[in-house]
């Protein structure tokens, strides 16, 4: 390991002709860029994206500052095809006007009125609360479930984010708090109207 080259070293080199030096980037960070993926998008396209990303990267080398981190480079790139991947999945995508299902419907009413069976299994709990979610963040534009996946469910600051997805800190802020109250209004208008249902 001491005798391996930096990356800006790999960089230049990849610049210069060495096309096959870029394996050696790709050995170095391809499960950074597939845990970042993971995190991301459904698990049946995490190798596509994980491949576009590095072609994107390859791509960009050009542009790469050799005084900067390889690694947190292509975290943002890495985002970023998240990112693109759901913008391209939301233009594309056919959206069936049914609800959920009756199995949903009956969970998300009990935990809302908090009449919530004590003997229910907290995982299964857990799996349908997920489905909901899932549900809920398919209804957000791209720029919003990916800001809310970052700041609420994954930890990160608005810096980091903002960083990563090459916005401003502001923006990441001001989406963050729309998309969190238009989940809210989601979840309640579901509710709503399985009361209404009754």
């Amino acid at each position: 390991m001491l005798d391996a080259p930096r990356d800006s070293e790999i960089v230049r080199r990849i610049l210069q002709g060495d096309v096959n030096a870029f394996g050696l980037l790709l050995d170095r960070y391809k499960d950074h860029a597939l845990k970042i993926i993971k995190k991301r998008v459904p698990a049946s396209e995490v190798e596509d994206i994980a491949q576009e990303a590095f072609v994107k990267a390859y791509q960009s080398l050009p542009g790469f500052d050799p005084e900067s981190h390889f690694r947190k480079w292509l975290s943002t790139i890495t985002v970023r095809t998240c990112h693109d991947y759901w913008r391209k999945a939301y233009r594309t995508r056919e959206l069936p006007m049914s609800a959920l299902s009756e199995r949903h419907r009956e969970w998300l009413e009990c935990v809302i009125s908090s009449e919530s069976n004590a003997s229910a299994d907290g995982r299964a709990r857990q799996e349908e609360a997920k489905e909901v979610l899932a549900w809920a963040l398919d209804r957000l534009s791209p720029e919003d479930r990916m800001v809310v996946e970052m700041v609420y469910l994954e930890g990160m600051t608005g810096r980091e984010a903002a960083e990563l997805l090459g916005w401003s800190t502001a923006n990441v802020k001001v989406r963050a708090f729309r998309s969190r109250r238009r989940l809210r209004k989601l979840l309640t208008g579901l509710l709503e109207r399985e009361e209404g249902r009754l």
